[in-house]
């Protein structure tokens, strides 16, 4: 005799009401997500028109080819300072990459998970995050100080620390991305790690560390902490040997834009425009790079 069963009916949920809590709940953070959306693109607008409009205003062929002016004289530009600082961020960088790239692909290839590789990446984590100003403080005490006088190398070192975490995390990353049979092939072959790495790894992944670099220039071109306490600024060209105060940028900006003088906050604003414009494009070019590598 065959038994027959009928499956037991379980009792009716609220299922309604569950989803309908639940389509509540997303709708409120999706009004929430976008409502904080908008405002930070409108902020960030603003702050961009801002700046455009009285930017533009102090932009003329003098702002590039004149010197800053003396305080309540007309005329002038930023001609000394946009070189200074052009001047001032190559050494930064110069002195960063080398370092970066080369103890970066220390981490990825040799140190790897060693306690020695792990404290080096908690200390980089800690200089990532670290205020430029205290940068800035410290090189004062070690090139500073002890040659009684300001100099456009103690600016240029001050910036190269700033960015050697950065080139050295993006340096990490992306030779950790390289795939490992391409290392083996290349050990398959005979090269030793070093050919390995110089003719495999690096090629690789050479279009993620230029992004990397150019990034660091990026992060160093508008700092202005450290060099109040380095190449500190002045009102002309800057001495070949570079010694004395640097005329740059970021630091002419916080004067001028400091002072009472209405020539002189324009020409603020003017290099502020400009010192975005360059952000902008740099960060831009580090995007392209990106997507052409993919």
């Amino acid at each position: 005799m065959t038994m027959t069963t009928t499956p037991r009916e379980l009792p009716h949920q609220p299922w309604g009401r569950v989803r309908q809590s639940r389509r509540t709940a997303d709708r409120l953070m999706k009004i929430i997500a976008t409502g904080f959306t908008f405002t930070a693109i409108f902020v960030l607008f603003w702050i961009l028109g801002m700046l455009v409009v009285k930017g533009i205003g102090g932009l003329s062929v003098a702002t590039f080819t004149a010197v800053t002016p003396g305080p309540g004289t007309e005329g002038g530009g930023i001609a000394n300072a946009i070189v200074g600082s052009f001047v001032l961020t190559f050494l930064g960088i110069a002195i960063a990459t080398p370092i970066g790239v080369l103890a970066g692909t220390w981490l990825a290839e040799y140190g790897r998970r060693s306690k020695l590789a792990n404290l080096i990446r908690f200390i980089n984590d800690i200089l990532l995050s670290a205020p430029s100003i205290l940068i800035g403080l410290f090189v004062y005490v070690i090139l500073v100080e002890p040659f009684r006088g300001y100099s456009g190398w103690a600016g240029g070192v001050a910036l190269g620390i700033i960015a050697i975490p950065v080139i050295v995390r993006t340096t990490e990353d992306m030779l950790s991305l390289v795939p490992g049979p391409l290392r083996e092939a290349g050990a398959a072959l005979g090269a030793p790690p070093s050919v390995v790495i110089t003719s495999v790894t690096w090629r690789a992944a050479k279009a993620g560390m230029v992004t990397g670099i150019l990034l660091a220039l990026a992060r160093i071109a508008g700092e202005t902490a450290p060099l109040l306490f380095t190449a500190l600024n002045n009102n002309f060209w800057f001495s070949p040997t570079l010694v004395g105060g640097v005329s740059n940028l970021p630091v002419t900006i916080y004067q001028f834009a400091s002072a009472p003088y209405e020539n002189w906050q324009q020409l603020a604003w003017a290099g502020s425009l400009i010192i975005t414009v360059s952000i902008l494009v740099l960060s831009i070019v580090a995007r392209r790079i990106v997507a052409g590598s993919k």
